[in-house]
């Protein structure tokens, strides 16, 4: 795939023409709702096998098929040029699609209300072929060990269809909330403890899930070894029913890192116990925070290089958001939260209020200001195809499991080309 940035004035019949591809493929593979009014910065995914680099000041043919993992001969070979004939600046070059990769690929899905809408069940159908793993949000534990299952509908047969393994998602959520007094509970109260296993195991074979996911949050600090001992002892029981255990892990950058949501995530016995961990690396900026990218690559890298120094980094799963926010200034703290939206809406609105998308490459994230129709000024920051293939070459360079999505729901039609260009998703 190419990824091409509007530039100014440019439409999309030049930009068909100049990668030799029809308008409508380009069209489609963007799901552009505004074909003949393209933003200026914007990036859309051009679909053709491999893609095209513009020989810049001080290229060579080794130094670009270095960057590209290929070698200076078939660069040149490929180009049709002699290997040892000066480069051109501005030149065109073809550059072959490289070899893929296996990667799993997670995804959450959250209802809204009591039933998974159709528009949620078509996002998971549409997803699925992508998908190792869906997890519907959550199975919620109860004070006496029982659990409250989430509305499933017709999720377990679109997994079945693509062949996706069901994760049971099971979490200490209680009014909405992650439950500190609930963890406590959970975790120390042996009883309680060994019935909560037995029904998540007897739910699990009902079901058909075959991934036991524990998203334990906000717990107490001292329950940090608590914690622990309950993932060993509920290992054991799931390992010996053939199920796989994963995870849920805050970002953490040190082994030392503390706080509600980070204390008693101890990454090392997480490594040594789950089968696979899936760390959320998004929300730096979020809905009740000043304006900033949601995952900005430095922090996210700073995280997984952390986790990957604690575990395998093969049993690691990096979180991705599939959203922005749009955040009305001034930000005051504990004022008006910033909406969520999907990347195509923010398209939307970056062309409805004539603003240009702007790239910040430290933070591998696009932004953009406007003022709306109340003369109120607003910050927007969200992913786009440059952002979502900066983690894509993260997950290889650090020689990740995959990738888990939070959540599906939202539109991001480039995200799922890059995937599918980037790796073969694995199917268990």
């Amino acid at each position: 795939m190419q990824i091409h940035v509007v530039q100014p004035g440019q439409t999309l019949y030049g930009i068909a023409q100049a990668y030799g591809v029809s308008m409508d493929a380009i069209e489609e593979a963007n799901k552009l709702s505004a074909p003949e009014q393209l933003v200026s910065g914007q990036a859309l995914v051009i679909p053709i096998a491999g893609h095209y680099y513009w020989v810049q000041p001080g290229d060579s043919f080794y130094s670009i098929a270095k960057r590209f993992g290929l070698k200076a001969s078939t660069l040149a070979e490929v180009n049709g040029l002699a290997l040892n004939q000066p480069l051109q600046t501005g030149v065109r070059l073809y550059i072959p699609p490289a070899a893929r990769r296996e990667a799993e690929v997670n995804a959450y899905v959250e209802p809204r209300g009591e039933t998974f809408s159709q528009t949620l069940q078509k996002a998971a159908a549409d997803a699925a072929p992508d998908l190792t793993y869906l997890a519907p949000f959550s199975f919620r534990i109860q004070r006496d060990g029982s659990l409250q299952a989430p509305p499933l509908d017709d999720l377990a047969s679109i997994a079945a269809q693509h062949q996706v393994t069901l994760m049971m998602v099971v979490t200490n959520l209680e009014n909405a909330q992650f439950s500190s007094e609930l963890g406590r509970i959970i975790l120390n109260d042996q009883e309680v403890q060994d019935r909560l296993l037995k029904n998540i195991i007897s739910e699990a074979k009902r079901l058909n899930f075959r991934d036991i996911h524990f998203d334990m949050e906000f717990l107490r600090p001292e329950d940090r070894e608590a914690y622990n001992a309950f993932l060993r002892k509920a290992a054991e029981l799931i390992h010996k029913e053939g199920f796989l255990l994963s995870t849920a892990l805050a970002p953490k950058t040190s082994a030392s890192q503390t706080g509600a949501w980070y204390t008693a995530h101890d990454y090392k016995v997480h490594g040594q116990v789950a089968d696979f961990v899936i760390i959320m690396t998004y929300e730096w900026g979020y809905s009740g925070g000043p304006p900033m990218p949601v995952s900005p690559i430095g922090p996210v890298r700073q995280v997984l290089t952390y986790a990957a120094s604690e575990m395998p980094s093969r049993k690691i799963m990096m979180g991705q958001n599939l959203y922005g926010y749009d955040w009305t200034l001034p930000f005051v703290a504990g004022g008006q939260y910033a909406k969520a939206l999907s990347p195509q809406a923010a398209i939307d609105l970056a062309r409805n209020r004539n603003a240009a998308i702007l790239y910040d490459y430290r933070a591998q994230a696009p932004h953009f200001n406007y003022t709306d129709d109340a003369g109120k000024q607003h910050k927007v920051w969200f992913e786009d195809a440059r952002s979502i293939q900066a983690k894509f070459d993260l997950i290889k360079e650090l020689d990740l499991r995959g990738i888990s999505y939070w959540k599906l729901g939202l539109p991001f039609p480039q995200n799922w080309l890059l995937l599918q260009d980037n790796f073969k998703v694995v199917k268990k």
